[in-house]
């Protein structure tokens, strides 16, 4: 029976859970399609990439993937105060927005609002954050 290497092609369907059961993501979401992707090639997160190997078509098992195999640590240094009137009007807690850096645009979620300043932080929304995925093996290429 064909399983998962370094080298596959393969579709699955995913849903990713934190450790207080709250999803974030699923491919099994109404009008979402099944993940297909190839190892090896580094778009997806190192811990998701290990849980898919050795798996056989049709397949499922859950895996736990810790934040150092998924989107690594909450860095401090991402997290910036900014004056608030170097933000748009009337922002709020929870909030993405987009900033421009010399890398190009980057995403940030705003953390606090206080009378003067916001805090921003550009980290991913899952770092430091340990990940839990139902997996299931649709397809091996």
């Amino acid at each position: 029976m064909k399983k998962v290497d370094v080298n596959s092609t393969v579709t699955v369907n995913y849903t990713g859970k934190l450790e207080d059961g709250s999803v974030f993501d699923s491919s099994l979401n109404e009008g979402r399609e099944p993940l297909k992707a190839t190892l090896g090639q580094g778009s997806l997160i190192p811990g998701f990439e290990k849980g898919l190997l050795e798996m056989s078509e049709g397949e499922t098992k859950t895996i736990s993937i810790p934040y150092t195999e998924a989107y690594g640590d909450l860095r401090e240094e991402l997290i910036a105060e900014v004056p608030k009137d170097r933000v748009p009007e009337g922002v709020e807690v929870g909030q993405m927005l987009q900033t421009m850096t010399q890398q190009g645009p980057m995403n940030v979620i705003v953390k606090e609002v206080n009378e003067n300043n916001v805090v921003l932080d550009a980290n991913h929304p899952l770092a430091g954050k340990d990940l839990i995925f139902d997996l299931e093996v649709l397809e091996i290429q």
